[in-house]
């Protein structure tokens, strides 16, 4: 094989370069080793730090949170007592119009809880070098509201006067407003007054509508029809009792009311009664003036309104028992009508059931069925109102009171009036008018009890009251909320208190269930702009 030319060979590579070629490539991969290794091993050490950082932020913590706070030496603690008492000070001193002295608190605790916030942030405990300044500026301060007598005992007093302020504010904002809710409640709204003269106007204006009175004289002796009556001198009231009774009763026809008012509105109530039909409802309508034997030689209640201490008291307001609350002075308490419930034997002699319905009262349920409850020899059967938030014997009567203490059990339930049924047979046989008469002619003091119908009704009662199903009388549309289960079971619903469904002052969520026995279409109710 022949030898290319000296020209054409390839030049000979020299040894050293290849050397440092070699050397440098294991370099490379060294350091490469090296940093591979490293941070296969960075996660733990971060992992650690992580840790050590974690458990000081929660030693910290908690020192800042526990040990700092408890320590008696804790300058932490020092401060926040300081604040505390500071505030204090400070509401004290705005309210004795120290402005100056006030603005000077306010900002020297400002200054306190932003070194507490930065050593709280820092997560540190405050030292005693960086907190000196600010410990010793508020305990200057603090010193300083002793001196203006800010100290506690003086804060003691001044709560206690403010308090005893508010309590006699508050104590005349309630008697002002007993007052007015009273008024309200007593006051014959102006549509219904327009009503009563204009009917009134229309019976004495109209011989059509006194012929068309219907003589009914043996419906109201017929003991075997359901007979109930009412006393009021409300006639829209009387309307919607006698007009919801008659909607809600499986035999109308058998439905005889006696309503007795007096000689102001008799002639309204029978021209309402006349010119409106009640399906087949029976209705009569008498004045309790008519009555020969009410008088006062016969009728307590009649011979202490002829008493001038008793008509001071109930209506100048002058009695010497300035503490009495105006609920007890109302002059409604001495009316016949009011009192006439305990005269039905005499108002209704050929009777012997009866059951008796307050004007504030609508009836949605058929009550032909107590006509033949069971008495068990008593004389009045009423729903029990001992329960819940209604009241026993004791928060009636006087029981310091010798008499009463010695004849009444403080703990007998009480009951109410608004829906009774009473058995004129054993009434006459017992004698209950005469109970009554004893316990009025007693009571002329008012030193037995003050307020109405009930106490009296209470004594006059005692151990003659079958207690009846609470569903037959629902009490409380009148000023207080209602279980709507308990009113929908309710056969007779009871506006008592002073929340009339008929007055602006009535509680609007109830004011439907007797509205919807009113017609306001009715051309005189127009008139009158009633609604």
């Amino acid at each position: 094989m022949r030898r290319r030319g000296s020209d054409f060979r390839r030049p000979v590579r020299r040894k050293i370069p290849n050397v440092f070629l070699v050397t440098f490539c294991g370099l490379v991969i060294l350091l490469f080793i090296v940093l591979l290794s490293r941070e296969n091993q960075h996660p733990t050490s971060r992992s650690v730090y992580t840790k050590r950082s974690y458990r000081h932020e929660k030693v910290m913590e908690g020192l800042n949170i526990t040990d700092e706070m408890l320590s008696p030496d804790s300058v932490t603690r020092q401060l926040n007592d300081q604040i505390s008492l500071a505030k204090a000070f400070l509401v004290i001193a705005k309210e004795s119009n120290n402005l100056q002295f006030a603005w000077e608190l306010s900002a020297q605790i400002r200054n306190s809880q932003i070194l507490l916030s930065n050593a709280a942030l820092r997560r540190t405990p405050l030292t005693t070098s960086e907190s000196e300044t600010a410990v010793r500026d508020m305990a200057l301060l603090l010193f300083q509201a002793q001196q203006l007598h800010y100290d506690s005992a003086t804060m003691i007093m001044r709560l206690k006067a403010k308090i005893q302020g508010l309590e006699e504010q508050m104590n005349s904002i309630n008697e002002k407003s007993s007052k007015y809710g009273q008024i309200a409640a007593e006051e014959v709204p102006k549509s219904l007054y327009c009503l009563g003269v204009r009917l009134t106007g229309e019976w004495f204006g109209s011989t059509n509508l006194q012929r068309k009175l219907r003589q009914t004289s043996m419906k109201l002796k017929d003991n075997s029809l359901y007979h109930f009556c009412v006393f009021s001198d409300n006639i829209i009231a009387t309307s919607v009792v006698v007009n919801s009774t008659s909607l809600n009763s499986k035999n109308p026809d058998k439905v005889v009311f006696h309503l007795v008012t007096d000689e102001v509105n008799y002639a309204a109530m029978k021209a309402w009664f006349t010119m409106n039909t009640f399906g087949e409802v029976t209705v009569d309508v008498q004045k309790f003036e008519d009555f020969s034997w009410l008088n006062a030689s016969y009728v307590p209640v009649l011979k202490q309104l002829q008493d001038s201490d008793t008509q001071s008291y109930y209506f100048s307001g002058s009695g010497t028992d300035n503490r009495t609350p105006i609920k007890f002075r109302n002059p409604k308490y001495l009316s016949m009508l009011n009192h006439l419930r305990f005269y039905i034997p005499e108002v209704f002699p050929a009777l012997k059931k009866v059951v008796f319905l307050d004007d504030d009262v609508i009836v949605q349920k058929d009550l032909s069925a107590l006509f033949s409850l069971n008495l068990n020899g008593n004389v009045n059967g009423a729903v029990e109102t001992c329960m819940e938030t209604f009241h026993r014997y004791h928060k009636y009567l006087n029981y310091s009171h010798p008499l009463i203490r010695e004849h009444f059990d403080p703990d007998a339930c009480g009951w109410a009036f608004g829906m009774n049924v009473f058995d004129l047979v054993e009434w006459r046989r017992r004698n209950v008018t005469g109970i009554y008469h004893y316990w009025q002619e007693k009571n002329v003091d008012r030193t037995l009890w003050k307020l109405g119908t009930l106490p009296p009704g209470l004594l006059t009662f005692y151990g003659l009251t079958e207690p009846l199903n609470p569903s037959w009388h629902v009490l409380g549309l009148g000023y207080t909320n209602v279980d709507p289960q308990v009113i929908e079971k309710g056969a007779v619903l009871h506006f008592n208190g002073n929340s009339k469904p008929w007055l602006k002052i009535g509680m609007e969520k109830y004011k439907p269930l007797w509205d919807k026995y009113v017609d306001y279409s009715h051309p005189l109710l127009q008139h009158c702009n009633v609604h």
